[in-house]
């Protein structure tokens, strides 16, 4: 049942991208030029489409942080640090330097994999080709951090 309600989940924010315009990267990218404000050619319509996101997010945390756990889960699955850190901020930056350049953010690249457009595949691969080399990273950063046990111990 817990994986026909995440399908659905998906289904729904897929359609959503679909409908909302976030999928078409021209779109995007007319939205994210802020100098065609001048030119008359600057399309503002995602900012009402990212209100909306920002207000079921911000409801939807405050309705379901109140539950002990999670309806499908044992407990809330949160980030265990809060606050800015330099990982943080330089994941905002590429995310953000990634969506300017290619009008695609990772939610509508995999809507985009469905049109079977070469834009979204190539950008799939890119993206997912970067998570492994982060979580390769990590994984050396923590293992450098950890100091070796000595055998007597």
């Amino acid at each position: 049942m817990t994986i026909l309600i995440q399908f659905l989940v998906g289904l729904l924010f897929g359609l959503g991208l679909l409908l909302s315009g976030l999928s078409n990267p021209a779109k995007v990218l007319n939205f994210l030029d802020l100098a065609a404000i001048d030119k008359g050619a600057w399309d503002g319509s995602l900012i009402f489409v990212m209100i909306g996101a920002i207000a079921v997010t911000f409801t939807g945390f405050r309705l379901v942080l109140r539950r002990p756990r999670p309806i499908l889960a044992s407990s809330h699955l949160l980030p265990p640090r809060r606050g800015l850190d330099r990982r943080l901020v330089a994941g905002a930056a590429i995310f953000g330097v990634g969506w300017g350049l290619a009008g695609i953010c990772p939610g509508p690249a995999f809507v985009d994999l469905g049109y079977g457009s070469a834009k979204a595949i190539l950008f799939a691969i890119a993206m997912l080709v970067g998570m492994a080399t982060a979580r390769t990273l990590a994984a050396r950063r923590v293992t450098a951090a950890t100091p070796a046990l000595s055998n007597g111990a």
